[in-house]
């Protein structure tokens, strides 16, 4: 970064705000004087970070991120179309409470989702836009400061890196002989860090104190929920723009203790797998690294969840892996577990329409599970997913078929001779029976499914590897 963009003497705020050329609204701020004349500010300790926070281009990109999101409203009710044109009318005096320290970040809206598996209940964090659209914009100044000294280990919601680096990490470390693996679970990570030492690290970092503040703001704003706010001495809200960087900054105290060790270990986000060779070696870096992340990190180990054991019997990432010599990724029974569930529960809530519908709304999903299960190996779970989803989807179509008659004209519709088609349409078994009898196989075959638009999951696993 040049001096221009890190040393400002003074700033003009416009008294109305403008728009970009393409007709983008973003927060405006646009005439600067010259830099005075200080010493070079340009590393990443720099003390007007806040300065490179609201640059108009770096503020317009923020709202383009935040716009391409979506993402729900906050408590104020604003959604994301609606951001535009307040900060059109009211963006410099935004940046302006910003640069003066007294810009108040509202409290985020709490919203408990189920955990998979019936794990109880996860708490997501819910800004307002204006403040998702102010914290992307500090995202996109800390990113490039604090990314490139993060171990080479951690993937987690990193530029460039992905879950596929870290299972591919962790397949590695096994295929050389580390076939031993400690799982290690934090027990519900955002609501337990300490905003202190939080904030500490960040400092490290980060010596323009006003950003520091403006950054605390956000940790301590607080969660509505049931019309009330409730103030936390410690946590920091999941589902922000920032929190996971957050998060990365606090367990990079994690990864560097790891690295001073010399383990094999893969890290996304507040889930680490660290791998060695013996039993006797997992049970005591076991105990070594939850002592270091309890006392240390003031964080606190599921013991419930966390493990020894070998890494075919564990999954990471929703992967599992083969025992065999060449170490195979395959999908984790648990994720297999949880998809069924997703289909059935859309296959719920689409009672009543047509079988045609019903397949286009779950060509995304398969295409977006497919996409994130590529690396799986082992095909066999492709292929009985393919079949188990075809059965649900002719269990559809016989239910509305619904009365006995009908069903024996449709299937004689279909092919089958018309005894057959009788004696089948009244046997009085159940939708998931017949779904799965002979006489459903025939008159709804696989290519009638290929016809209107239903990919196999083996199918793209194919395309996949042939592309690999």
């Amino acid at each position: 970064m040049s001096d221009e963009r890190d040393a400002y003497r003074k700033v003009e705020i416009p008294e109305a705000s403008r728009k970009a050329r393409d007709g983008t609204p973003f927060e405006p701020g646009r005439e600067r004087q010259a830099p005075a004349a200080v010493e070079d500010t340009s590393t990443p300790e720099t003390t007007m970070l806040l300065e490179e926070v609201l640059r108009d281009d770096n503020l317009k990109r923020a709202y383009q991120k935040v716009r391409s999101n979506k993402g729900a409203p906050g408590i104020d009710g604003m959604t994301v179309d609606e951001l535009g044109p307040y900060l059109m009318e009211h963006g410099p005096r935004i940046r302006e409470a910003i640069l003066a320290g007294t810009y108040a970040p509202k409290p985020v809206k709490r919203v408990d989702i189920p955990k998979a598996g019936g794990g109880g209940v996860r708490s997501l964090g819910i800004p307002v836009a204006l403040d998702r659209y102010i914290q992307q914009a500090i995202l996109q100044v800390l990113t490039p400061i604090f990314d490139p000294h993060f171990s080479e280990s951690s993937h987690g919601f990193r530029p460039g890196r992905s879950t596929h680096d870290a299972v591919r990490c962790a397949r590695q470390y096994v295929e050389e002989g580390y076939r031993y693996v400690i799982d290690l679970d934090l027990e519900k990570f955002f609501d337990n860090v300490n905003q202190d030492m939080l904030m500490a690290r960040v400092a490290r970092r980060v010596k323009d104190k006003r950003l520091l503040k403006l950054i605390r703001g956000f940790i301590t704003s607080g969660i509505m929920h049931g019309g009330l706010v409730e103030v936390h001495v410690k946590g920091t809200p999941q589902g922000s723009p920032l929190s996971p960087l957050l998060s990365n900054i606090l367990l990079d105290d994690l990864d560097k203790e790891l690295e001073r060790r010399g383990h094999r270990f893969c890290r996304y986000a507040d889930d680490c797998n660290t791998y060695v060779k013996s039993k006797k070696s997992a049970d005591r870096v076991m105990e070594s690294l939850t002592r270091f992340i309890e006392t240390k990190l003031k964080l606190t180990v599921n013991r419930k969840k966390s493990a020894v054991g070998r890494p075919w019997v564990r999954k990471f990432l929703g992967y599992a892996m083969t025992w065999d010599r060449k170490t195979r990724l395959k999908v984790a029974p648990e994720s297999v577990r949880r998809f069924k569930d997703h289909i059935r529960e859309l296959l719920r809530k689409g009672r009543g329409r047509s079988i045609d519908t019903t397949i286009q709304v779950l060509k995304p999903l398969l295409a977006g599970w497919m996409q994130y299960y590529k690396l799986a190996a082992v095909k066999g779970t492709f292929e009985s997913l393919d079949e188990w989803l075809r059965r649900k989807l002719r269990r559809v179509l016989w239910k509305h078929w619904k009365k006995p008659r009908t069903r024996m004209k449709r299937l004689i519709q279909r092919g089958l001779d018309k005894e057959r088609a009788r004696i089948s349409a009244y046997n009085g078994r159940g939708p998931w029976w017949n779904a799965g009898a002979s006489h459903m196989n025939q008159a709804v075959p696989t290519t009638w499914f290929a016809q209107r638009g239903l990919v196999s999951l083996l199918d793209m696993h194919r395309s996949f590897n042939k592309l690999s």
